[in-house]
């Protein structure tokens, strides 16, 4: 038999502008230690360098975070011209210079390459796992790690301003695993002059925004106390990018139990994923057919 997590049976959704110098599992940490929680987890990993919006589930919230984790994200960040490093950013040792600079043009003309459907190769320095193993882990003990390119949708990729010569002010806005730091690396390669990432803050992701976030600084001020709750945002917050059902008690009691239930449709079709809600509370995730939902994932009331 499993051991009981301890903590309270809590859900919902903070929101956090994580500063710069603390991993985002860290932050997850101590918000579980603040709300005396169960269960937590981040909806997309900011690195230690980064800051900006860091999503944390807690409770039944948790079965949202994938419609969190997949949908779009925007990062404002700046580019370093003039130097590659092994990490791709400001942490890493600088491996190459150039005293090269392209101009605006050139810079505005090389963005579209990195738009629509990309294939991208993740950092050496980055969580990606290979063989099981970390491919941080595998940089850090001095092997030489190959990543392979992966697909990535760049809906966005704009320069914001170009404050002196050696750097570049810019906003992406792209689909999961997505990493910056590689945009800096390769767009420094394109303009033959190198780059890497000095600044990077993640602005919005899926439904939320920094409108409102909250500071570690807030969360320890409240923490164990029943204030804190009041931070919370309800967990259908994360299930905005999906369609919502309404559905009757009855219709409600079969969801919960596992079993199709009947709903009223809104603007889902047959076969789509939605989610079935009774008096504005979150029923049960599915697939919809023929005035049911078929539940994939049901949500404790």
């Amino acid at each position: 038999m499993g051991r009981r997590r301890k903590g309270r049976d809590i859900s919902g959704w903070l929101v956090i502008d994580k500063p710069a110098g603390i991993t985002s599992n860290a932050m997850v940490n101590k918000v579980r230690w603040a709300f005396n929680a169960k269960k937590a987890g981040h909806a997309g990993t900011l690195d230690p360098l980064a800051t900006g919006l860091l999503a944390v589930a807690l409770g039944e919230a948790t079965k949202t975070v994938p419609y969190v984790t997949d949908a779009l994200k925007a990062y404002d960040f700046t580019v370093r011209l003039g130097q590659a490093t092994n990490t791709d950013d400001a942490e890493g040792e600088i491996i190459a210079e150039s005293g090269h600079r392209p101009t605006d043009s050139e810079i505005e003309a090389a963005l579209p390459a990195f738009r629509g459907e990309i294939m991208q190769v993740p950092p050496r320095f980055s969580a990606v796992r290979i063989g099981g193993e970390r491919a941080y882990a595998l940089s850090r003990a001095g092997e030489d790690v190959e990543l392979e390119a992966r697909p990535l949708w760049v809906e966005e990729l704009v320069l914001l301003e170009r404050p002196d010569p050696d750097h570049l002010c810019l906003r992406m806005v792209c689909g999961k695993g997505g990493y910056v730091r590689a945009i800096a690396r390769d767009l420094g390669r394109m303009l033959v002059c190198h780059g890497h990432v000095t600044a990077l803050r993640r602005v919005w992701a899926g439904p939320f925004d920094l409108e409102g976030a909250v500071t570690p600084d807030g969360i320890e001020r409240l923490a164990r106390t029943p204030e804190i709750d009041s931070l919370l945002r309800p967990l259908e917050e994360g299930l905005a990018e999906l369609p919502e059902l309404r559905c009757t008690p009855e219709g409600a009691a079969r969801l919960r139990n596992g079993n199709p239930g009947m709903v009223i449709t809104s603007d889902a079709e047959y076969g789509d994923e939605a989610w079935a809600s009774l008096d504005g509370q979150a029923v049960a995730i599915g697939i919809y057919k023929a005035g049911e939902l078929h539940p994939t994932r049901v949500f404790r009331p």
